[in-house]
């Protein structure tokens, strides 16, 4: 897991309140459906506290959000190339 990853998925727990350390999420397992188990009211969650972390929005009616939600390690990727400062 990258610093970014660990970041992310550290802040993913935090926002969604998991029951789970940081570490035991795995960079490329799903976050949705049997993966993590996240549903479309933590991916609103996410994308509102990845916002203000890191000071751009995630719009819920990007096609790509399929791709940038399938796992922490495209999210940390996706964080990376659009994070302000």
């Amino acid at each position: 897991m990258t610093a970014l990853e660990a970041e992310v998925a550290a802040l993913i727990v935090s926002a969604l309140q998991l029951e789970i350390q940081p570490e035991e999420i795995d960079p490329q397992a799903p976050l949705f459906g049997d993966g993590l188990g996240l549903d479309s009211i933590d991916a609103l969650e996410m994308a509102l506290a990845i916002s203000r972390q890191y000071g751009f929005q995630l719009r819920s009616d990007d096609e790509r959000n399929g791709r940038i939600f399938a796992s922490l390690r495209s999210l940390a990727a996706h964080i990376e190339k659009n994070r302000v400062g």
